[in-house]
């Protein structure tokens, strides 16, 4: 009988040895325990001193990103509603793009009854999302999703689901019709790419308040993408940003999925308006040839 593979998932915090930089790490598919994975020496890049090799300074486990194929046996599960009509495959409305943006889902489920759960996008394209939902659906579903950061608020039909655990399911929502504006946000502002060490002061998930250090990776007269802050930070998060002795609170948009090249940054819309604490003339608009016509 073949052994089954017990490897998992983990993500690793490294502090840089010169610095207070810390740097986030995906460990896949690994045979050790957690502690042993503690003791263990890897090798990571600090933005400001380079290749270093350290220990964990802090270690979770994390779902692996690969979503698994639908299990033959829970297709009676997700049946569709007997009111539904029969799905169709349609084509893909778009590129799918990995971005959390917590949304309110409701409405009335055939299997369920009436919910409301607030949640976050998982991907998201022009034809609707993936998201994770505890409530028992079934393919066909109306139901009503309510963006939090912008308030607006759509009619959508259950496309796609999957189990994810014993609680919750993975969720494929479309909308009537491909909306491919719905999930981009109004700040357009050109961005700059630049490196800046940052201070970075918070409260992650668990009410726990952090100051860390942290890196810009680029910036506009609304916002900033910053590095260092991807597993403490959540969409919906006020966190306050200090440069030198200036400082400005920011709104959590996005938060990079791990394992992706993104798997430490963070999308940031700035709170005070007008406030600028880099000490750089940003851009208010593209220059002329870029645009267009």
């Amino acid at each position: 009988m073949p052994k089954i593979s017990s490897t998992r998932t983990f993500a690793a915090r490294l502090v840089c040895p010169r610095c207070e930089a810390t740097s986030w790490l995906t460990l896949s598919n690994r045979a050790e325990t957690f502690e042993q994975i503690l003791h263990l020496q890897f090798d990571f890049k600090c933005r400001e001193h380079g290749p270093q090799k350290g220990s964990p300074i802090e270690l979770m486990e994390v779902a692996p990103l690969d979503e698994p194929a639908p299990s033959k046996s829970d297709k009676s599960a997700y049946a569709p509603s007997p009111s539904a009509p029969a799905p169709t495959k349609a084509s893909r409305s778009g590129p799918r793009v990995a971005i959390h943006v917590p949304v309110v889902v409701y409405g009335f489920g055939s299997s369920t009854g009436s919910f409301k759960e607030e949640t976050e996008t998982v991907v998201v394209n022009a034809g609707g999302a993936l998201v994770l939902l505890k409530a028992k659906l079934s393919v066909g579903d109306t139901v009503f999703l309510i963006d939090k950061l912008t308030g607006t608020e759509q009619q959508m039909r259950v496309a796609y689901l999957d189990r994810y655990s014993d609680r919750e399911s993975r969720v494929g929502i479309a909308f009537k019709t491909p909306k491919p504006n719905f999930w981009r946000r109004s700040r357009r502002k050109p961005r700059v790419s630049k490196s800046i060490r940052i201070k970075v002061k918070g409260k992650d998930a668990g009410g726990r308040q952090f100051a860390q250090t942290a890196f810009t990776v680029d910036l506009s007269q609304d916002g900033a993408r910053i590095e260092g802050v991807g597993l403490l930070s959540y969409p919906g998060q006020t966190l306050e940003i200090r440069r030198l002795w200036r400082k400005a609170k920011y709104r959590v948009v996005w938060v990079g999925q791990i394992g992706t090249s993104e798997s430490n940054q963070v999308g940031l819309y700035a709170l005070e308006s007008g406030k600028n604490i880099w000490n750089l003339k940003l851009p208010a608009s593209a220059p002329a040839a870029n645009r267009k016509k």
